[in-house]
């Protein structure tokens, strides 16, 4: 996955596993049983609690219990020992997709994109250190590149992550980098990368994540230049040379378009 950005250079067909993702151990309860439904709402099977384990870092008897309150709640169900998000789980989803302004603002938008680049485009948002994938339109070329709906990854790199990252509030994106524990030289070049892509209005990365894969991303501005999230165009490095000017003005024009019908 071009963090952030883009996503892996993918033929059709082809899958990728999920992010492993860590919780302190000391969290509270409610919040390891949110954390294992991430995980599995990010997984594109149901999983056995060895994977589960895995994925998550947790006990196996800590992880019986968060599945045991989600299940009550029908947030997971389990069949021949393997865990999935529950009815419950879906009927959120369904709720968000009815009555999310950003994602329902920016599917026409998005479509064309995709249409006029023959490319893939997502909708991403900053949650916490971690940036989500909203909405994703799927280039039709067989070689395409791919971030799953509903997917996250950390908020570090890639043209998504570094995009999100300069446009957010100064004091937000700056403990973002301080967690990142990097030497003070490291967190100096980033807050000035960070720094120029605000002033410049957008984020262009090549091969920075997933070698072959390049991705533009600008931001969706509200009111106030509020930061809603941001749009990436994401395709193949090799086929977007000599195109790259016109695919990020064409990235650009449609995060102001969006950004102007949420006004």
């Amino acid at each position: 996955m071009e963090v952030g950005t883009a996503g892996k250079i993918l033929h059709a067909g082809s899958t990728h596993p999920i992010d492993r993702m860590t919780t302190p151990t000391d969290a509270p309860a409610n919040d390891r049983a949110l954390f294992v439904l991430s995980v599995l709402a990010q997984s594109k099977a149901a999983m056995t609690a060895a994977e589960l384990v895995q994925a998550t870092g947790l006990s196996q008897s800590t992880l019986y219990r968060q599945i045991a309150t989600l299940r009550r709640w029908g947030f997971v169900m389990e069949s021949d020992g393997r865990y999935s998000p529950g009815p419950v789980s879906v009927q959120l989803a369904t709720g968000f997709d009815g009555n999310s302004d950003l994602v329902m603002a920016a599917r026409a938008d998005m479509r064309a994109l995709a249409q006029q680049t023959h490319e893939s485009v997502a909708l991403v948002t900053a949650v916490n250190e971690r940036v989500v994938c909203l909405e994703m339109i799927d280039s039709e070329q067989s070689l395409r590149c791919s971030f799953d709906r509903g997917r996250s990854v950390p908020a570090r790199d890639g043209a998504s992550a570094k995009c999100l990252l300069a446009h957010m509030p100064l004091d937000q994106r700056d403990a973002l980098l301080d967690g990142l524990g990097e030497s003070p030289e490291r967190r100096a070049e980033r807050a000035a990368e960070l720094d120029a892509i605000r002033e410049a209005g957008h984020a262009v990365t090549h091969g920075e994540v997933d070698a072959g894969v390049w991705g533009a991303s600008a931001p969706v501005l509200a009111t106030g230049r509020h930061l809603r999230g941001a749009i990436t165009l994401m395709a193949p490095l090799t086929r977007v040379e000599g195109m790259e000017a016109a695919l990020l003005h064409m990235t650009v024009v449609t995060a102001a378009r969006i950004s102007r019908a949420l006004q």
